[in-house]
Protein backbone atom coordinates (compact mmCIF):
# COMPACT_ATOMS: atom_id res chain seq x y z
CA UNK A 1 0.00 0.00 0.00
CA UNK A 2 1.57 3.36 -0.80
CA UNK A 3 2.45 5.39 2.09
CA UNK A 4 -0.18 8.18 1.37
CA UNK A 5 -2.84 5.45 1.67
CA UNK A 6 -1.55 4.14 4.02
CA UNK A 7 -1.56 7.70 5.76
CA UNK A 8 -5.68 8.06 5.39
CA UNK A 9 -6.46 4.37 6.84
CA UNK A 10 -4.08 5.46 10.01
CA UNK A 11 -6.21 8.84 10.44
CA UNK A 12 -9.26 6.68 10.07
CA UNK A 13 -8.28 4.65 12.77
CA UNK A 14 -7.60 7.78 14.81
CA UNK A 15 -11.41 8.74 14.32
CA UNK A 16 -11.98 5.40 15.31
CA UNK A 17 -13.73 3.69 12.02
CA UNK A 18 -14.45 0.42 11.95
CA UNK A 19 -13.61 -0.55 8.53
CA UNK A 20 -10.06 1.38 9.10
CA UNK A 21 -9.77 -0.21 12.58
CA UNK A 22 -10.65 -3.90 10.92
CA UNK A 23 -8.10 -3.27 8.08
CA UNK A 24 -5.33 -2.41 10.38
CA UNK A 25 -6.44 -5.58 12.39
CA UNK A 26 -6.32 -7.85 9.12
CA UNK A 27 -2.95 -6.36 7.95
CA UNK A 28 -0.92 -6.68 11.07
CA UNK A 29 -2.52 -8.93 13.02
CA UNK A 30 -0.64 -12.46 11.71
CA UNK A 31 2.89 -10.40 11.48
CA UNK A 32 2.12 -9.95 15.48
CA UNK A 33 0.90 -13.05 15.87
CA UNK A 34 4.09 -14.77 14.06
CA UNK A 35 6.46 -12.61 16.17
CA UNK A 36 4.70 -13.26 19.70
CA UNK A 37 4.21 -17.33 18.81
CA UNK A 38 8.57 -17.31 17.94
CA UNK A 39 9.14 -15.72 21.56
CA UNK A 40 6.33 -17.60 23.92
CA UNK A 41 6.48 -20.63 21.59
CA UNK A 42 2.57 -21.47 22.62
CA UNK A 43 0.18 -20.86 19.71
CA UNK A 44 -2.71 -20.65 22.69
CA UNK A 45 -0.94 -17.92 24.83
CA UNK A 46 0.63 -16.43 21.13
CA UNK A 47 -3.30 -16.00 20.79
CA UNK A 48 -4.35 -14.00 23.89
CA UNK A 49 -0.99 -12.26 24.05
CA UNK A 50 -2.08 -10.96 20.23
CA UNK A 51 -5.38 -10.06 21.05
CA UNK A 52 -4.13 -7.98 24.23
CA UNK A 53 -1.64 -6.50 21.69
CA UNK A 54 -5.12 -5.28 19.35
CA UNK A 55 -6.88 -4.30 22.72
CA UNK A 56 -4.22 -2.29 24.18
CA UNK A 57 -4.07 -0.51 20.15
CA UNK A 58 -7.73 0.48 20.68
CA UNK A 59 -7.65 2.00 24.24
CA UNK A 60 -4.27 3.81 22.88
CA UNK A 61 -6.32 5.37 19.56
CA UNK A 62 -9.84 5.71 22.04
CA UNK A 63 -7.39 8.05 24.39
CA UNK A 64 -4.93 9.31 21.84
CA UNK A 65 -2.20 7.57 23.29
CA UNK A 66 -1.53 5.99 19.84
CA UNK A 67 2.14 6.12 17.57
CA UNK A 68 3.21 9.49 16.58
CA UNK A 69 5.28 8.30 13.90
CA UNK A 70 5.45 4.27 12.49
CA UNK A 71 2.49 2.74 13.25
CA UNK A 72 4.09 -0.72 12.77
CA UNK A 73 6.90 -0.24 15.02
CA UNK A 74 4.38 1.17 17.62
CA UNK A 75 2.58 -2.18 17.47
CA UNK A 76 5.69 -4.78 18.02
CA UNK A 77 6.58 -2.24 20.71
CA UNK A 78 3.08 -3.07 22.11
CA UNK A 79 3.69 -6.86 21.69
CA UNK A 80 7.27 -6.64 22.70
CA UNK A 81 5.97 -5.44 25.54
CA UNK A 82 3.10 -7.66 26.14
CA UNK A 83 5.80 -10.71 26.35
CA UNK A 84 8.35 -9.04 28.39
CA UNK A 85 5.20 -8.56 30.79
CA UNK A 86 4.15 -11.92 30.48
CA UNK A 87 7.44 -13.54 31.28
CA UNK A 88 7.46 -11.31 34.42
CA UNK A 89 4.46 -12.45 35.77
CA UNK A 90 5.08 -15.90 34.48
CA UNK A 91 6.63 -18.71 37.17
CA UNK A 92 6.96 -21.41 35.13
CA UNK A 93 9.90 -21.36 33.11
CA UNK A 94 11.27 -24.89 33.17
CA UNK A 95 8.30 -26.19 30.49
CA UNK A 96 8.49 -26.29 27.16
CA UNK A 97 5.75 -26.22 24.83
CA UNK A 98 5.42 -29.42 22.72
CA UNK A 99 6.12 -28.77 18.81
CA UNK A 100 2.77 -30.43 16.74
CA UNK A 101 3.99 -29.19 13.81
CA UNK A 102 7.01 -31.32 13.47
CA UNK A 103 5.36 -32.82 10.62
CA UNK A 104 2.35 -33.58 8.31
CA UNK A 105 1.83 -36.57 6.78
CA UNK A 106 2.86 -35.38 3.09
CA UNK A 107 6.05 -34.53 4.51
CA UNK A 108 9.62 -36.41 4.12
CA UNK A 109 10.86 -37.44 7.23
CA UNK A 110 14.21 -37.16 6.58
CA UNK A 111 13.57 -33.22 5.11
CA UNK A 112 11.69 -32.77 8.12
CA UNK A 113 13.90 -33.48 10.61
CA UNK A 114 16.49 -31.94 8.82
CA UNK A 115 14.43 -29.07 9.12
CA UNK A 116 14.02 -29.32 12.22
CA UNK A 117 17.49 -29.98 13.50
CA UNK A 118 18.72 -26.84 11.25
CA UNK A 119 16.07 -24.91 13.29
CA UNK A 120 17.41 -25.98 16.77
CA UNK A 121 20.76 -25.07 15.77
CA UNK A 122 19.94 -21.73 14.83
CA UNK A 123 17.73 -21.43 18.04
CA UNK A 124 20.69 -22.45 20.18
CA UNK A 125 22.78 -20.25 18.43
CA UNK A 126 20.68 -17.30 18.81
CA UNK A 127 21.00 -18.11 22.41
CA UNK A 128 24.60 -16.78 22.53
CA UNK A 129 23.34 -13.26 20.89
CA UNK A 130 22.71 -10.22 23.43
CA UNK A 131 18.63 -9.52 23.73
CA UNK A 132 19.19 -6.33 21.32
CA UNK A 133 21.48 -8.51 18.74
CA UNK A 134 18.57 -11.12 18.90
CA UNK A 135 15.61 -8.52 18.51
CA UNK A 136 17.35 -7.32 15.58
CA UNK A 137 17.84 -10.53 13.66
CA UNK A 138 14.06 -11.61 15.02
CA UNK A 139 12.74 -8.23 13.04
CA UNK A 140 15.37 -8.01 10.14
CA UNK A 141 14.84 -11.95 9.05
CA UNK A 142 12.39 -13.29 10.87
CA UNK A 143 9.34 -10.14 10.45
CA UNK A 144 11.14 -8.84 7.06
CA UNK A 145 11.54 -5.53 8.37
CA UNK A 146 13.72 -2.71 7.00
CA UNK A 147 16.29 -1.16 9.10
CA UNK A 148 14.34 1.87 9.77
CA UNK A 149 11.37 0.19 10.83
CA UNK A 150 13.39 -1.68 13.14
CA UNK A 151 15.10 0.69 14.25
CA UNK A 152 12.02 2.62 15.47
CA UNK A 153 10.78 -0.19 17.21
CA UNK A 154 13.67 -0.42 18.98
CA UNK A 155 14.31 3.65 20.02
CA UNK A 156 17.65 3.96 17.93
CA UNK A 157 19.28 5.44 14.99
CA UNK A 158 19.47 3.19 11.69
CA UNK A 159 23.39 3.05 11.62
CA UNK A 160 22.91 1.35 15.24
CA UNK A 161 20.91 -0.98 13.72
CA UNK A 162 23.22 -1.93 11.25
CA UNK A 163 25.84 -1.97 13.67
CA UNK A 164 24.14 -4.37 15.47
CA UNK A 165 23.04 -6.40 12.95
CA UNK A 166 26.37 -6.52 12.12
CA UNK A 167 27.99 -8.03 15.31
CA UNK A 168 25.05 -10.53 15.49
CA UNK A 169 25.43 -11.93 12.11
CA UNK A 170 29.27 -12.12 13.13
CA UNK A 171 28.57 -14.13 16.25
CA UNK A 172 25.51 -16.16 14.45
CA UNK A 173 28.21 -17.71 11.83
CA UNK A 174 31.21 -18.09 14.86
CA UNK A 175 28.70 -20.16 16.63
CA UNK A 176 27.26 -21.51 13.89
CA UNK A 177 31.02 -23.44 12.26
CA UNK A 178 31.36 -26.69 12.90
CA UNK A 179 34.52 -27.12 15.39
CA UNK A 180 37.50 -29.13 14.07
CA UNK A 181 37.15 -32.42 14.18
CA UNK A 182 32.94 -32.46 13.45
Amino acid sequence: MPPSDEQALLEQARAYDDVALSTLYDRYSGKIYSYVLYHVGDAGLAEDLTANVFIKMLSAVKSSNSWQRSFSGWLYRIAHNAIVDHFRRSSRYDSLPLDERLTSADDDPVSSVETKIVSEDVREALSFLTGEQKQVIELKFFQEMTNNEVAEIMGKTEGAIKSLQYRALAALRRQMQPTPGE
